[in-house]
């Protein structure tokens, strides 16, 4: 945890911010994978400990800006808890760590909010993203799940917060990054024919463990890069072939790191591999050195794309003029995805606030396949922290849908497109943080130029 005077000022801006009414805070209760005492890994709502910074089960909390109060709602262990769980500070304890002398019964929290709706306080909630947010809001507010209308003011005081981050968090984060590349280099130097994908998972989510980190997300190593979120780890990694690897690490307080590699199983790749690699390395470059304060982040989209279809047009798979067949969307036959995102407590951060919010400060998102999935937009401005991953996929599926449909025939060459169905995907990913004057690499350097690859495998 921060000092408890980080806490402090982080919930003093956001009621100035507010200005009035209750904010209310739910926290995250312990998840059953398939019984009640047999729980996922714990994790506390990002929002709740970027406020209250406690990382426990059980906790909820309301900031009462009307009133001026600052409580956190909860129960103390029974001994029952105690013996399976161990020691626990005090809920005094813990309100104590993070400013707050003002703590009440989890179940206290009922009338206080009941009360609050008799004086037509304005009560704030977020978006929920679990049931038992839902649950919790039709006990204490009768709101019917599914019809939840959370508070536009509080997910932008939220997301402007968050969205800077300051030097503590940007060390945090960076060791985060660190660990990260730790993982990946570690990949790079197991990944060989014979081995299962689930060795490598498991050897990355070792470096995590011995850190005492958790992973950001579950791991993505794959041998079909095609499928951008594979978390199936079953074929065995064959001569030929290259694996693809996302995967990250969290610190115990909480914040992500995210990178990916794309490894050949051999020492170095083919031709083949070679040539649609370097395309994606280029585009990956681009982008990296257009970061700065004040550039909107879907030109880098743009830059990235253009480049993509510019490589593909040298090698026979595109045709006609780069710029336009990114506007037109065709480079999504390519890149059906994003640049980046933003990057904090959350591997996506405060994804569940909502990207227009977060990554488009509020403007439309696009809808055009491809470009709908950018999840960040918006001008960068110092303080940001984000991802830049642009790859490369060859989508049997999305190619025969294409051609079926003989869309795009005016850039993209077809008949060459299909010789690579069995091809994969690539995708590198790095973690910057835009400066005053430009942008910084987080965490180690891992290899991503083809040579830097072959290097050290």
């Amino acid at each position: 945890m921060f000092s408890k005077e980080t806490y402090m000022a982080r919930r003093a801006k956001l009621k100035q911010t507010i200005g009035s009414g209750l904010l209310l805070f739910t926290g995250n209760d312990e998840s059953g994978m398939n019984y009640a005492d047999n729980t996922y890994h714990y994790r506390q709502d990002s929002t709740f400990l970027y406020f209250f910074g406690l990382p426990y089960a059980g906790l909820n909390a309301v900031i009462d800006i009307d009133n001026d109060r600052e409580i956190i709602f909860g129960d103390e262990l029974t001994i029952d808890a105690i013996v399976w769980m161990g020691t626990q500070p005090t809920l005094q304890e813990k309100g104590e760590s993070v400013g707050i002398s003002d703590i009440r019964p989890a179940a206290a929290i009922a009338d206080y909010l009941k009360k609050a709706r008799t004086q037509q306080q304005t009560i704030h909630y977020l978006p929920v993203y679990r049931a038992e947010h839902q649950i919790k809001l039709l006990q204490w507010l009768d709101i019917i799940p599914g019809t939840e209308t959370p508070s536009v003011p509080f997910i932008l005081g939220v997301v402007n917060q968050r969205n800077y981050k300051s030097e503590e968090e940007i060390a945090e984060i960076e060791k985060a990054c660190i660990v990260t590349a730790d993982m990946h280099l570690t990949a790079m130097r197991t990944v060989r024919p014979g081995l299962r994908e689930s060795d490598i998972a498991a050897a990355v989510t070792e470096v995590a463990l011995a850190q005492n980190y958790q992973l950001s997300f579950p791991v993505i190593a794959t041998v079909n890069g095609q499928t951008l979120h594979n978390h199936y780890h079953g074929n065995i990694i064959k001569s030929g072939d290259m694996l693809l690897l996302d995967a990250g690490a969290e610190t115990e307080m909480g914040y992500a790191g995210d990178m990916s590699s794309t490894i050949p199983a051999d020492s170095t790749f083919t031709t083949r591999q070679k040539e649609i690699y370097d395309i994606s390395v280029a585009a990956h470059e681009a982008a990296v050195a257009a970061l700065k304060p004040g550039v909107l982040f879907e030109s880098i989209y743009d830059k990235a794309c253009e480049v993509i279809m510019e490589g593909m047009k040298e090698l026979g798979f595109a045709k006609g003029d780069p710029a336009e067949a990114v506007q037109a969307g065709a480079h999504a036959l390519f890149m059906p995805c994003g640049l980046g995102h933003m990057m904090g407590l959350d591997v996506h951060d405060m994804e569940n606030l909502g990207e227009v919010y977060v990554g488009y400060d509020g403007r439309p998102k696009s809808t055009q396949f491809g470009r709908k999935s950018l999840r960040l937009g918006r001008t960068l401005e110092p303080g940001f922290v984000l991802t830049i991953e642009p790859g490369i996929y060859f989508i049997p599926e999305l190619i025969d849908l294409w051609r079926g449909q003989n869309k795009f025939t005016e850039f993209i060459n077809y008949e060459k497109v299909a010789t690579y169905k069995d091809f994969s995907g690539i995708r590198n990913e790095e973690d910057y943080l835009i400066t005053e004057n430009g942008a910084r690499l987080l965490g180690k350097k891992i290899p991503i130029r083809t040579e830097e690859v072959e290097g050290l495998r």
